[in-house]
């Protein structure tokens, strides 16, 4: 699946990850590709930039720590950051169900104009 294709939704898809626990950068990847079942392989340079721009909005926050020699930034879920998630997913609800009227799998054809 193409960054592009998730235009809109990438911020939605960082805090639920994050609703799980704080994670350092390359974990969030690595549960967007597996809960995605591999559809989701977004490149670094997609996921920093909607990362800080998650932590200037107030819904993450993030600290410095060392493993095994390697400094990691942590990134966590605020309280601003779980009202977001809960926003988005009542957003995507209501699109979702829009468009599932239009692409659903009962949705009948229309008729040549």
């Amino acid at each position: 699946m193409r960054a592009q294709a998730l235009h809109g939704h990438l911020d939605a898809l960082l805090l639920a990850v994050l609703e799980q626990g704080a994670l350092h950068g390359y974990a969030i990847i690595e549960a967007l590709r597996a809960r995605s079942d591999g559809s989701l392989d977004l490149p670094t340079g997609t996921i920093y930039p909607a990362l800080r721009r998650l932590e200037r909005a107030g819904h993450v926050a993030s600290s410095w720590s060392t493993v095994s020699g390697r400094e990691r930034r942590t990134y966590e879920l605020t309280d601003s950051g779980r009202r977001a998630l809960a926003g988005e997913r009542a957003g995507w609800c209501e699109f979702s169900a829009t468009v599932g009227r239009f692409l659903g799998p009962d949705t009948p054809p229309t008729a040549p104009a």
